[in-house]
C-alpha cells in the first residue's frame, strides 16, 4: 500500500452518485493511558480509522503511517493491517465498517465484455486531513447511539448520519492539494497505480515526482530494484491476471484494452514475460480446479494467483482468501478423513495436494483415485522449494519461477534500503508460548531477516537449532540490539510479553531513536510459506520504527 494523501483523481468523485453505503458497525476505544491496539487482521470491509484524541500508527500491507487526531484514514477490504495508539494521557479513536455498492453490478450483466474492478472504488485511501475532530466526535457520537437503538426507524438515522460523515470526508479529500507527506517516488508509484490504463510517459512521471527525467529514471530503479516502466508493465499485468479468474468469463481483447494494450499480440507477449506462460495457457490453468487438504499450503497457492476449490474450513485464510478474490466457490473440507474422500470424490478436483504427515501414506492411494495428488513433505523442503514443487506438480512451474525472480529483486532492493539507514547491529528472534521462549532459526521468518536480508544474529543465536530455547536472563544479557517477539495470545504468554515490555526501557537507547523491540502475533507469522515470507520481506523496514 502507498500513502494516498495526494488529490484523487477528479473521475473517482463523478461515480458518486452510482454509489450506496451500507455501515456495519461502529466502535470506540477510549483508554486514559497506555496502549490501544487494533489487533492484526485481513479486512473483509472498507474501514474509517478516526482518531479523535491521542496519536499512534498504522500499518498497512507492512507499510508503516502515522495515525493522529486531525486526520481519518480508510483502508479497503483485502488489506492487512495493525493500528496501535500510543502514548500517555486520554486518547480515543473510533472505528467504523461499511460496504460500498454500485450500479456497475447490474450493469455488468448487461455488458459482460466490460471488465469489471475487483473492488468497488471507494474514490479515497489512506490518510484524509479534516478541518474539525470535532465535528466528527459528535458525528460518531450520534451514530453510535441510533446504531444501538431497537427502534429501526433510529437506525435508519444512523446510516443517513453516516452518509453525512461520508460527505464531510470527501469534502475535506476533495479540496486536498498535493502534499510532501511521501516521498516523490512514492507519489510516482501511486500515480502508476491510479492511472495504469492511460497512455504513461517517463516525462510525464518525472513531472508527477517533481524531478528531472534523468533523476527520476536513476531514482526509481534504486527505490524499486525495476524502472518505472517495468514497474508499470508488471502492474498492468497484475492486473489482467486477476480479470482471468474463472469467474470474471471476459475476452482476451477486452482484458487487454482494459488494463492499457491496444495491441493485443503485445499484450501477449508482455505478459509471457512477466508470468513465464502465455496467456491462454494461464486461463486455461486458472480453470483447473485444485484442492488442498491443509490449511499450510494456501499461501504457496495465493502466490500462484491459485484459489483452492476445497481447502480446511477451519484455516484462517479461508475467509481471507474468500473476501480478497471474491469467491464463495471453496468448499470447506471436513476433518475426518473418510468425509474428506467423500468430498473430494464428489467434487473432481483435477488435483489435490496434501502435506505430510497430516495426510497418510496410506491415505495417498485413496486421493489419487480421485484426482493426481501429491504430498509436500515440509521437513525435507525449504519455502522456495516447496513453492517449485507445488508449482510443477499443478502446471505452474513458469509462475512460481517468475514468483520467485520477483521476490529476489524485492529483496535485493529493500537490502539496499537498509544499508543507507542507521545500522542495524545484531538481531535475536523468538517466540514467547507460556513461559517457554523459543529461539526462531530455519523454517521461520529468521530465513527472510538472516538469509535473505542480510541482517546479523545475535551471538546466542544458533542457526543450526531448529528448537533452540533461551532463560529470561540469558535473553537480556544478549548483545542484541533489536529484538522481535512472537507472542501467542494466551493469558500465559500475554503476561510474558508484558513483563518483557517492563523490562524495556532498562536497555539503552537506540542512536536512531527507533524502537529496540517489536512483536507480532502468531498468525500469520508462524506460516512457512511463500505467502507469508514475502509479508515479512515488506514488513522489514517498518517493524522497529518509534511509535511512541
Amino acid at each position: 500500500m502507498n500513502d494516498k494523501d495526494s488529490l484523487p483523481p477528479s473521475e473517482a468523485f463523478g461515480e458518486l452518485d452510482q454509489m450506496w453505503f451500507r455501515l456495519r458497525s461502529i466502535t470506540h476505544g477510549s483508554r486514559s493511558g497506555g496502549e490501544w491496539p487494533l489487533r492484526l487482521q485481513f479486512l473483509e470491509s472498507y474501514m474509517l480509522l478516526i482518531p479523535i484524541m491521542g496519536q499512534g500508527s498504522i500499518t498497512v500491507d507492512g507499510k508503516y503511517c502515522e495515525l493522529k487526531a486531525g486526520s481519518v484514514f480508510v483502508c479497503q477490504p483485502g488489506q492487512l493491517i495493525e493500528a496501535l495508539l500510543t502514548g500517555t494521557g486520554e486518547q480515543s479513536v473510533y472505528i467504523l465498517r461499511f460496504d460500498v455498492y454500485s450500479q456497475h453490478s447490474m450493469l455488468e450483466e448487461q455488458q459482460p465484455s466490460r471488465p469489471a474492478e475487483t473492488h468497488l472504488p471507494f474514490p479515497v485511501e489512506g490518510a484524509i486531513p479534516i478541518q474539525s475532530t470535532i465535528t466528527y466526535s459528535k458525528l460518531c457520537e450520534s451514530i453510535t447511539g441510533y446504531m444501538g437503538s431497537l427502534n429501526p426507524l433510529q437506525r435508519l438515522l444512523a446510516q443517513s448520519r453516516f452518509y453525512e460523515l461520508l460527505y464531510s470526508l470527501l469534502s475535506s479529500a476533495r479540496q486536498m492539494q498535493p502534499t510532501d507527506t511521501g516521498t516523490s517516488m512514492e507519489r510516482a508509484m501511486l500515480y502508476i497505480e491510479q492511472h495504469y490504463r492511460e497512455d504513461l510517459s517517463i516525462s510525464l512521471l518525472a513531472a508527477e515526482a517533481g524531478t528531472s527525467i534523468r533523476h527520476f529514471i536513476r531514482l526509481f530503479k534504486q527505490t524499486y530494484g525495476l524502472s518505472a516502466i517495468e514497474y508499470l508493465t508488471e502492474y498492468r499485468i497484475r492486473q489482467a491476471r486477476r480479470l482471468m479468474l474463472p469467474q470474471t468469463n471476459y475476452e482476451l481483447k477486452d482484458i487487454a484494452a482494459y488494463v492499457g494494450y491496444k495491441d493485443v499480440p503485445y499484450f501477449r507477449r508482455k505478459f509471457k514475460q512477466i508470468t513465464g506462460v502465455a496467456p491462454a495457457t494461464f486461463m486455461r490453468n486458472a480453470k483447473l480446479k485444485i484442492a488442498v487438504c491443509h490449511g499450510s499450503l494456501i499461501g504457496a497457492l495465493l502466490s500462484l494467483n491459485i484459489i483452492p476449490c476445497a481447502a480446511p474450513a477451519d484455516h484462517p485464510w479461508a475467509e481471507y482468501y474468500r473476501r480478497k478474490y471474491e469467491t464463495d466457490a471453496v468448499l470447506p473440507l471436513a476433518r475426518e478423513e473418510s468425509l474428506q474422500l467423500q468430498q473430494l470424490t464428489v467434487l473432481r478436483a483435477d488435483y489435490i495436494l496434501g502435506l505430510e504427515p497430516a495426510v497418510s501414506r496410506r491415505m495417498l492411494p485413496q486421493l489419487q483415485a480421485i484426482a493426481p495428488a501429491f504430498l509436500v513433505s515440509p521437513l525435507q523442503k525449504d519455502w522456495r522449494t516447496q513453492l517449485q514443487f507445488i508449482g510443477e506438480c499443478v502446471g505452474r512451474a513458469p509462475e512460481a519461477a517468475s514468483w520467485l525472480r520477483n521476490y529476489e529483486r524485492k529483496a535485493k532492493s529493500i537490502r539496499a534500503k537498509l544499508a543507507q539507514g542507521p545500522a542495524m547491529g545484531k538481531l535475536l528472534l523468538a517466540r514467547i508460548s507460556g513461559q517457554s521462549i523459543t529461539v526462531l532459526s530455519t523454517r521461520s521468518l529468521a530465513e527472510v531477516f538472516y538469509d535473505d536480508l542480510h541482517f546479523i544474529p545475535a551471538s546466542v543465536v544458533d542457526l543450526r537449532l531448529s528448537n533452540q530455547t533461551l532463560t529470561p536472563e540469558e535473553l537480556w544479557s544478549s548483545d542484541a540490539d533489536k529484538l522481535l517477539f512472537i507472542v501467542d495470545e494466551d493469558a500465559a504468554s500475554q503476561a510474558a510479553w508484558s513483563a518483557f515490555r517492563d523490562r524495556e526501557s532498562l536497555l539503552p537507547p537506540d542512536p536512531a531513536g527507533l524502537s529496540r523491540v517489536a512483536h507480532l502475533p502468531p498468525y500469520p507469522w508462524t506460516e512457512y510459506n511463500s505467502f507469508t515470507q514475502e509479508l515479512v520481506l515488506d514488513s522489514a523496514l517498518t517493524l522497529w520504527r518509534n511509535r511512541t
